[in-house]
């Protein structure tokens, strides 16, 4: 967070339909203004608190923001220590060409503790200084899509075809190494970009980004018990260098891989 008393505001790594915004405010922040965008936010610290819908909202340290397009709101720090907050800018017509031109659903009350959704705005949100690449931003796309309407109280969406679902999980299996996108994937098995993200979802239980990464991790796991240095293994795995490597290790097994190595080698 920033200096007490000094307000600050920065842009993330944009793309198209994104627009990534990180900032820290003591006292009153914005007045009331509108946008055509859909705003999905994190209070990282302190009291975020708006006036929307007629009301005021106060949004707490981990909870997310969720302002509907074109809905009049303002913005101010609801304590003394001011507010730090993460939010994203979503262009609608992004939004629904992932739901399959499903309205867009609305989640009353702008703030919302739902682990779903919390979860969702991290993955767009927390690695906020790296450009994301194609397949990372879209399972994010998904991801923040699909708890939008599990929040809002929606069905999920109808369909489901195994078949390509397979054939694109055999085709990331087969080119681990490969900067892979999501529209190489479903050109691949013939199924639509935002159809086939949904469909691995649904008969893998993971995305297909994740399942890319957890594939790429047993693989630099591998080459570490050969003997691989760290940095090696992980632009041997496909990473980006050693910290890309151990971000995406810990977060899948909890612990660092020279750690994980240190203990594999104990008798």
């Amino acid at each position: 967070m920033g200096r007490q008393g000094t307000d600050w505001l920065r842009h993330g790594p944009q793309s198209e339909g994104i627009d990534l915004v990180e900032a820290y405010f003591q006292g009153a922040a914005y007045g009331a203004h509108r946008h055509d965008s859909y705003a999905i936010g994190l209070t990282m610290a302190g009291v975020q608190s708006f006036r929307y819908r007629s009301a005021m909202r106060h949004s707490l340290s981990g909870q997310a923001l969720v302002l509907h397009p074109d809905e009049v709101h303002d913005g101010q720090a609801g304590t003394e220590d001011g507010f730090h907050y993460r939010i994203a800018y979503l262009a609608p017509a992004l939004l629904q060409q992932v739901l399959g031109g499903a309205p867009l659903p609305f989640v009353d009350g702008g703030v919302s503790g739902d682990k779903r959704l919390v979860k969702a705005a991290r993955g767009l949100l927390d690695n906020f200084d790296a450009a994301p690449g194609s397949l990372e931003r879209d399972d994010a796309l998904v991801d923040i899509a699909t708890a939008l309407r599990q929040v809002a109280g929606k069905p999920d969406l109808p369909g489901g075809d195994f078949r390509a679902a397979r054939i694109a999980r055999e085709y990331i299996d087969d080119a681990l190494l490969s900067p892979l996108t999501l529209d190489e994937l479903a050109q691949a098995s013939g199924r639509d970009r935002w159809s086939l993200s949904r469909d691995f979802r649904r008969f893998f239980g993971t995305s297909p980004h994740r399942y890319l990464t957890l594939r790429r991790l047993e693989l630099a796991r591998r080459l570490m018990l050969h003997g691989l240095p760290l940095a090696d293994s992980a632009a041997h795995a496909g990473f980006a260098d050693q910290p890309h490597l151990t971000r995406h290790f810990v977060a899948a097994y909890g612990i660092s891989p020279a750690r994980w190595l240190r203990l594999n080698r104990q008798p």
